[in-house]
């Protein structure tokens, strides 16, 4: 089913580019480059007869149920990482799979984590290189790039079913190397790289409607053997205008070693 949605595109500039975050030492606050507000169709993968497969197309959207409901308090994480690592270690034939980042989005103005609403992937080449080493060390990083690993993410619905903002994807064929542009991004102690992603008429976007908290979306955002990074972003759009629950959701970024 054809939809419609608006994004926001990020622009080519001569200069580099940067988002900052929790700027001025502020938790949430964003300072962001420019960005463009383009109207894309949308293909509702609900029900299609050609549904997306993690190994060609780098997201997959799978019936999985959490035994949680609420993401809070200091219990969940441990559970959650259990059961993450579980499904991808399955789905994706992994043989080892590092659960080491949460965040619970919430579309509202008081949240302080809010849907990201720029067209993107997660990390660079040499953000991805950098984050392997942050989290490992340089001497297992070293080993891990000898093989083959990825920073995959999970994204799921939170509490209700998703009625605004659903999470939308870019199908990576539809991509022009050239509409990818680097980004830097800026926090108060550490400094990272990110893709943003240049509006291109060609785009082809996907994405699941009405997702409820039993599904999850499995996206690449970097593969050291060159499975396409993913680009997303929230989608602006409402599907159905009496239902006024606000889009929550839990994104976890896994580093996985195939």
């Amino acid at each position: 089913m054809q939809r419609t949605g608006i994004v926001n595109y990020h622009v080519h500039k001569p200069e580099r580019q940067a988002f900052e975050l929790d700027a001025g030492g502020i938790v949430g606050n964003l300072i962001s480059p420019e960005l463009a507000p383009t109207k894309v169709p949308l293909t509702d993968m609900r029900g299609s007869a050609q549904p997306l497969r993690f190994a060609e197309d780098g997201v997959e959207f799978a019936f999985a149920p959490s035994s949680l409901t609420a993401f809070s308090g200091d219990s969940w994480a441990q559970t959650y990482d259990k059961e993450i690592t579980r499904l991808l270690t399955g789905k994706l034939a992994a043989r080892e799979v590092v659960v080491f980042d949460h965040t619970v989005r919430v579309d509202d103005p008081k949240a302080t984590r809010k849907p990201a609403r720029n067209v993107h992937s997660d990390y660079s080449e040499n953000g991805a290189r950098q984050r392997l080493i942050d989290l490992l060390g340089p001497e297992a990083a070293a080993e891990w790039e000898q093989g083959h690993y990825a920073f995959v993410n999970l994204w799921r619905p939170v509490q209700h079913a998703i009625n605004s903002a659903p999470l939308g994807f870019v199908r990576t064929a539809s991509i022009d190397p050239d509409d990818w542009v680097l980004l830097d991004l800026i926090y108060p102690d550490r400094k990272g790289q990110i893709m943003g992603l240049v509006g291109n008429e060609n785009h082809d976007w996907l994405y699941l409607s009405k997702m409820t908290p039993d599904e999850v979306a499995v996206f690449n955002i970097y593969d050291n053997q060159g499975l396409p990074s993913v680009a997303h972003s929230a989608l602006d759009m409402v599907e159905d205008p009496t239902v006024t629950t606000p889009r929550k959701s839990i994104e976890s970024r896994t580093l996985v070693r195939y």
